[in-house]
């Protein structure tokens, strides 16, 4: 499973990792934390559901929620940012997107979900739009997440 894929490289690597979910509910959350001794290598995370926890909590600023929207790559930048720094973290995910099956219009649709990893040499934001149910969207969000991480460890 790419949960223990990625426990195993956070662990080589001896780095730690936060989270920070909209969309997806702490589905990433409990995926990772699915492996037994995640202890070693997961912080924490953040549900930011509503826009004043990605505020107030995550450190989004205003301006990018206002202009740009809770569903952005620029959200997504701001809330891996965000969670790096409240859990002290290496590396933070960050998944806020359309889970459905309402919600979308036609510039953001039912399935776009942006995905961000913030590490300490900047960060990495994907596009991505899922089909299927809501559980499907937000399954294949947390999957994409894992796997933009898998990707970013091995490369290191």
């Amino acid at each position: 499973m790419l949960e223990e894929r990625v426990g195993e490289l956070l662990r080589q690597k001896r780095m730690t990792l936060a989270v920070a979910e909209s969309c997806t509910g702490g589905l990433l959350g409990m995926r990772i934390t699915e492996v037994p001794g995640s202890s070693d290598y997961f912080r924490g995370g953040i549900i930011a559901y509503s826009n004043a926890v990605k505020e107030k909590v995550l450190g989004v600023p205003r301006e990018i929620l206002e202009k740009h929207g809770a569903v952005s790559p620029e959200c997504a930048r701001a809330m891996a940012e965000g969670a790096r720094r409240v859990c002290g973290a290496d590396l933070a995910l960050a998944i806020t997107g359309i889970a459905g099956p309402t919600g979308g219009t036609p510039e953001k649709p039912v399935g776009l979900v942006y995905i961000a990893l913030a590490h300490p040499e900047g960060v990495e934001v994907e596009r991505h739009e899922f089909r299927g149910s809501r559980q499907g969207v937000r399954w294949s969000a947390s999957e994409a997440a894992l796997e933009l991480l898998r990707r970013h460890l091995e490369g290191r």
